[in-house]
């Protein structure tokens, strides 16, 4: 029996979630474990005029509201559900001439913190888990704060709200990036917790993983397992030299509801 595919895009305008599922989607992007944003293009057919007017006058850059207007991209199998691949704030809508009418969206992970300033002073001497709590809420996001903790001297930051992520990472000496809604702080030799991708021809390994300059390149098939950051375990059997244990620093998605795609493009360095 075959398990046919599952793709939801997610649209939230004026805090109302709005799902789109069993149209033809696709999406594609790009997640990086450092201060990075996280991209994402999503292309959908098959809207009516009336919520493709209404989707493309609410995320207008002319639109007066403030509010954030977030795109998440499910994906998985019909078995098994689906599982979140990105979330981000929507940055342009486009349409396509007819008769195709295909909407095209773009969205960067939290990108509506990079439009607000803000001023952090603290202590003579912080915990970096004290400073990381309060660059989260101000990024909007949850902490999850993995890395040794230490002492950080005369903290002072004033500037957009995101790009505190890139100067906690300096001040730390630790490796941290939002992935979605999180914000992940952890050592720079360590992968993050809880989460391995035990990977070979076996489990969803397509074509020959190739070598990079400080680790190597693998592409396979989706999955909920693998995470940004993460840890990867290659099992090749054409290419014994490289198996053994890799961190995930970039992610690379492509996913189609009725073509071929539906893949990860991982670059990864030795553990």
């Amino acid at each position: 029996m075959i398990d046919l595919r599952r793709i939801r895009l997610g649209l939230e305008v004026n805090g109302k979630l709005n799902w789109y599922e069993g149209m033809r989607i696709k999406a594609s992007g790009t997640k990086y474990a450092n201060p990075l944003q996280n991209e994402c293009t999503a292309t959908i057919d098959g809207l009516n005029a009336e919520t493709r007017d209404y989707i493309l006058t609410e995320t207008s850059p002319y639109n007066p509201g403030k509010q954030p207007r977030r795109m998440i991209v499910e994906v998985g199998r019909v078995t098994t559900g689906t599982f979140i691949v990105f979330v981000g704030d929507i940055v342009s809508a486009e349409i396509a001439s007819p008769p195709d009418v295909t909407l095209t969206i773009k969205a960067k992970t939290n990108n509506a913190s990079a439009m607000n300033i803000v001023s952090s002073t603290g202590t003579a001497v912080q915990k970096l888990s004290e400073i990381a709590k309060k660059v989260a809420d101000d990024c909007g996001v949850r902490l999850d704060f993995q890395a040794t903790d230490k002492n950080i001297a005369n903290w002072y930051y004033c500037g957009a709200a995101a790009k505190q992520v890139s100067r906690l990472q300096e001040s730390g000496g630790v490796k941290a990036f939002i992935d979605d809604d999180v914000l992940i702080v952890k050592d720079l030799d360590k992968a993050v917790n809880g989460r391995i991708r035990i990977l070979s021809m076996n489990t969803g390994m397509v074509g020959i993983p190739k070598a990079n300059e400080k680790g190597l390149d693998v592409r396979f098939l989706i999955d909920g397992e693998s995470v940004l950051g993460g840890m990867l375990r290659l099992d090749s059997k054409v290419n014994k030299s490289l198996n053994g244990d890799y961190i995930i620093e970039q992610l690379k998605f492509d996913v189609a509801s009725h073509d071929d795609p539906f893949f990860y493009q991982a670059t990864c360095i030795r553990a």
